[in-house]
């Protein structure tokens, strides 16, 4: 306990945000402190420690070693103490935070819009800053805990990362009805002889569809390879493209009266979405609330 009798608690807040923001201004908003008043506590962190924590690399703040080393005991320390101090009872309509979330186009168009109004009716003191990512982006994030909640299809978490199953999905095919058979969908040659819109954040992601078709020795070819769902669809009409994805991304064509959807003439099975998050969450009130709301509002109808 000597060691805690010579810091204050408050600089521990200042760490946790200087080590998740790497950048003292962003630090101070996320505060709401002045900036010299974030810059006088690294100082004093920086004695504190012996380390200057942050240092100035290629034009941009990083992490030295020793901070690196500090961020996951320094979150769990927090969220523990936070737990401790926090009343038994959680009371969402009087609570106030934030929380980041990182999620898809996908989920952004399906899960989001419902969970907002859930989120304003019930807990109106919380607040949501959304952020997209790829699937590996997203594991290191919950794990350096800059991000509290993460979405998408995660086959093979770390240990440390909780996940839940939000709901089942399927795969469907879609295209122009002008380069289709006046009934049906393709065969699979037809369906690989096209070229094909791949939703993925990097170029060279390989996703459900790519590992489905290597199992068989089989390659289709990407002609537009992008990370957002809603212009993918727009890229359809007067074109020989074809795109696969997840059916409740599609919902209704009303917009899109040229295209016919199809079941892809490949075995592609269901997959589970779902939510991620970090162990040293697992037992925050508000975080267990939020995975609850998450929940609920992942359900089609759900809100």
């Amino acid at each position: 306990m000597d060691e805690l009798r010579r810091i204050d608690l408050n600089q521990l807040l200042t760490l946790h945000a200087l080590l998740v923001e790497k950048h003292v201004t962003r630090a101070a908003v996320r505060l709401h402190k002045s900036q010299p008043a974030v810059s006088h506590v690294l100082a004093q962190l920086r004695t504190r420690f012996g380390d200057p924590l942050l240092v100035r690399h290629g034009g941009r703040m990083v992490l030295t070693a020793r901070a690196q080393a500090l961020v996951r005991p320094l979150e769990e320390a927090l969220t523990r103490l936070n737990e401790l101090l926090s009343a038994p009872d959680f009371d969402p309509s009087r609570t106030r935070g934030r929380f980041r979330l990182c999620l898809s186009d996908y989920a952004s168009r399906i899960v989001l819009p419902p969970l907002v109004r859930h989120v304003r009716e019930r807990a109106p003191g919380l607040d949501l800053a959304i952020s997209q990512a790829s699937r590996e982006a997203m594991l290191a994030q919950l794990a350096d805990g800059e991000v509290d909640l993460a979405l998408g299809v995660f086959p093979h978490p770390p240990e440390d990362i909780r996940v839940q199953d939000l709901f089942q999905e399927e795969f469907v095919s879609l295209a122009d009805r002008a380069v289709l058979p006046e009934k049906g969908g393709l065969s699979l040659a037809e369906w690989l002889e096209r070229p094909h819109i791949m939703l993925a954040m990097r170029p060279d992601a390989h996703d459900e569809i790519e590992t489905a078709l290597a199992a068989r020795g089989l390659r289709r070819r990407l002609a537009v390879t992008l990370p957002h769902w809603s212009a993918a669809v727009d890229l359809l009409a007067g074109t020989d493209l074809v795109l696969t994805v997840a059916g409740r991304a599609v919902g209704p064509l009303r917009r899109h009266r040229t295209l016919r959807r199809f079941t892809p003439p490949l075995d592609l099975p269901r997959f589970a979405y779902q939510q991620a998050w970090h162990a040293r969450r697992a037992d925050d009130p508000a975080h267990r609330w939020l995975r609850e709301a998450v929940l609920a509002c992942g359900r089609p109808g759900g809100g």
